[in-house]
């Protein structure tokens, strides 16, 4: 067991943790998750959010000290800026292998619940970016966990440990992303509580955590009260309630989004569905781990589908239970020796890699499909693509001519382990071209100086106040996401409008003080109107004028 302890944490320091620094940051959301804890830090304002020095309510601040703090421990850069995501994640395994290790029965479902939480597509790759969805999860999975083992609990000392856990982690989840964090348990507890035929224990087990979960909160809460009364009203009502029930939502998708989302983002664990139903029987349904799995998955599920808006990192937290469900339902199949449904499904992964890779080698070549995913220069790029690729097949093909299961097993979970460990050195120039302005910002510093004016669109400003550290970047026409935050009668004149630009830049003729950082878009809509510049750069979407 002390191996498999190693093996574990070993894997999990070389698929998560020694990666994080291989790509640059991303617009909009890791430079927003970047920059709100660096003007933490910078100015000692740790109760409420600011964006560019505006003031910034989408979310709570608990996100925001976990990467404040690794940022003041690893630097402000990458790695800094997603290892509380990646954290997170390890956690988030940890306390599922803890769930299923103690309470579930069979030889080595808790590790593959791990195992298969770890390789799931959606799970690695939202922990490899700075989001709080990764947070968020790590808070519920926790808190989930530990009313599990205060339900299985008999010593009533021992039970209240675990309740006063329950509820701090309630407490940290709410801190995170507001109420959602809430409603989340009780989503859960109170269907799994009258499954059980104990819903008369709803109110021993609700008063300890829900007290433990208010104290965690209130001093926080009060401080921010003090600072700005306006904070909670436009929290509750626009963040929450607004986006919840809005008939024009910010992301608008269907009801049943989330169920490809759901098996996309499992694989490739989500191939092998319909060997975990039919392993699945009355005998499991008897199991209270299962049932609360089950509603610990089915219930959020639901809830997220109910929302208008979604976002494909909204479902992260049902990953950790379904990921329990899978394991219970794999190795009641490597126990039996039926494995002709394994093997069947694990032939037509395999065929569909080559073709996958057959597709690519094919369209990079040709180009039949319209457009070419990587560049002229980018061989080494689709050829390491197409490599990871048919090596996942080829595993798959390799592990079912494996007589061992649980090598099968192995097997299978390790085929796209290629393919994750690449995928932070193959993103495409086209996309970093749009997508990652870090390092042609940093080409402009020997122009930027403390009394340059900074003017950006509200797509690139983010990137702008993390790259030279200021929080009073002008915005040229847009507000976006800032909107709220230039509301504020001190937010000053910092939006303009092309009109305003041009007499700033008039103003400021033949100094080169002013500094303008802009999208094609943008670009494209007011070309003839802009003022001529002194300099000028380009790269892919972003571009840089000096006046």
């Amino acid at each position: 067991m002390k191996k498999i302890y190693w093996f574990m944490l070993i894997f999990y320091i070389g698929l998560y943790i020694l990666p994080l620094s291989f790509r640059p940051l991303i617009i909009p959301d890791e430079f927003r998750y970047a920059e709100i804890p660096r003007e933490m830090i910078a100015s000692g304002d740790w109760a409420g959010p600011h964006l560019n020095g505006l003031h910034y309510y989408e979310k709570p601040v608990m996100g925001y000290w976990l990467t404040a703090i690794s940022l003041r421990l690893c630097g402000e850069n990458a790695f800094g800026v997603r290892l509380p995501s990646a954290l997170a994640a390890g956690i988030c395994a940890a306390m599922v292998l803890a769930l299923m290790r103690r309470f579930h029965g069979r030889r080595g479902a808790a590790f593959l619940s791990a195992f298969i939480l770890l390789t799931s597509l959606e799970f690695y790759a939202i922990a490899m970016f700075a989001v709080l969805d990764g947070p968020l999860t790590l808070f519920v999975t926790l808190a989930m966990g530990m009313f599990y083992f205060a339900y299985q609990e008999i010593n009533p000392k021992k039970r209240a440990v675990f309740l006063v856990l329950f509820g701090l982690f309630c407490g940290l989840a709410f801190m995170t992303k507001g109420f959602l964090a809430l409603a989340l348990p009780v989503l859960v507890i109170v269907p799994f509580l009258f499954w059980e035929k104990r819903a008369k224990e709803l109110l021993r087990f609700a008063w300890l955590p829900l007290l433990t979960a208010i104290l965690v909160v209130l001093p926080w809460a009060l401080s921010i009260h003090r600072s700005d009364p306006d904070f909670w009203h436009y929290f509750f009502w626009v963040e929450h309630m607004q986006r919840f029930f809005s008939n024009h939502p910010q992301h608008p998708q269907p009801f049943w989004y989330f169920i490809p989302v759901i098996l996309a983002g499992l694989l490739p664990w989500s191939g092998l569905l319909p060997v975990v139903i039919k392993e699945i029987s009355f005998k499991e349904f008897r199991d209270p781990l299962f049932r609360f799995a089950m509603g610990w998955f089915i219930f959020p599920f639901l809830f997220f589908s109910a929302s208008h808006g979604k976002l494909i990192t909204y479902i992260l937290p049902c990953f950790p239970p379904l990921a329990m469900l899978f394991a219970i339902g794999l190795v009641k199949a490597l126990e039996s020796g039926r494995h002709k449904l394994f093997v069947i499904i694990t032939i037509g992964m395999a065929t569909v890699a080559v073709l996958t890779a057959g597709v690519l080698l094919f369209s990079q070549l040709s180009g039949f499909l319209g457009v070419k995913v990587f560049g002229a220069n980018e061989t080494w790029k689709w050829v390491l693509v197409c490599g990871a690729i048919l090596t996942a097949g080829s595993i798959w093909l390799l592990s079912i001519r494996t007589a061992d299961s649980w090598k099968r097993i192995a097997l299978f979970g390790a085929a796209p382990l290629c393919f994750l460990i690449g995928s932070h050195f193959i993103l495409p120039e086209l996309t970093l071209a749009s997508k990652a302005p870090e390092a042609f910002l940093r080409q402009q510093a020997g122009r930027i100086g403390p009394d340059t004016l900074l003017v950006s669109d509200e797509k690139l400003a983010k990137a702008v106040c993390w790259v030279y550290g200021r929080n009073n970047v002008l915005l040229l026409e847009q507000a976006g996401e800032l909107s709220y935050g230039l509301s504020y009668k001190d937010s000053g004149e910092r939006l303009l409008n092309m009109a305003q630009f041009n007499s700033l830049v008039a103003e400021e003729k033949n100094k080169g003080r002013i500094a303008l950082f802009i999208g094609n878009n943008l670009y494209a809509e007011f070309e003839k109107q802009m003022p001529l510049p002194a300099h000028k750069e380009q790269y892919g979407d972003f571009i840089f004028f000096q006046f």
